[in-house]
């Protein structure tokens, strides 16, 4: 399992060691163990562009997620020819303003964020349907548990 993380913008109170640590028990706890996985955390202005380029959006938005893999269009999780999982790209700007409209430390929001970037490389959606969103938020709540110690 490789990590790699590259800080464009400054990431308060947070240890890249301690988020890659994470990460790899994310991955571990969804059986991605020989996968690799590039994360950027960057801020509001990158993010726009990143948004505007590849989904056709404007302004800031909190993650995205870029696949490596080829989508199955039947709706089944990605079919992984690749050991790279993918990109996930945070707005530490958009997780600030988050973390304070939630009342939860920048630690959590990040955590929650990954998370979130994770499940869609690994296919997951919540815009698809209800029924999907559903899955997906609980996956969420699954992982972020596991992550503060919980099962």
């Amino acid at each position: 399992m490789e990590i790699r993380i590259q800080c464009h913008r400054e990431l308060p109170g947070l240890k890249k060691r301690e988020i890659k640590a994470k990460l790899a028990k994310v991955l571990s706890d969804l059986g991605c163990h020989d996968k690799e996985l590039s994360v950027l955390f960057t801020d509001d202005r990158r993010i726009s562009e990143l948004n505007l380029q590849y989904m056709g959006r404007t302004g800031p938005t909190n993650v995205l997620a870029f696949p490596m893999a080829d989508p199955d269009t039947s709706g089944q999780p990605y079919d992984f020819i690749t050991e790279l999982l993918g990109d996930v790209v945070i707005s530490v700007d958009t997780a600030q303003k988050e973390a304070e409209e939630y009342g939860e430390s920048l630690e959590q929001t990040i955590d929650r964020l990954l998370i979130h970037g994770i499940l869609h490389l690994l296919g997951h959606d919540h815009i698809g349907s209800e029924e999907q969103a559903i899955l997906m938020e609980k996956e969420e709540k699954r992982l972020m548990a596991s992550l503060q110690g919980g099962t």
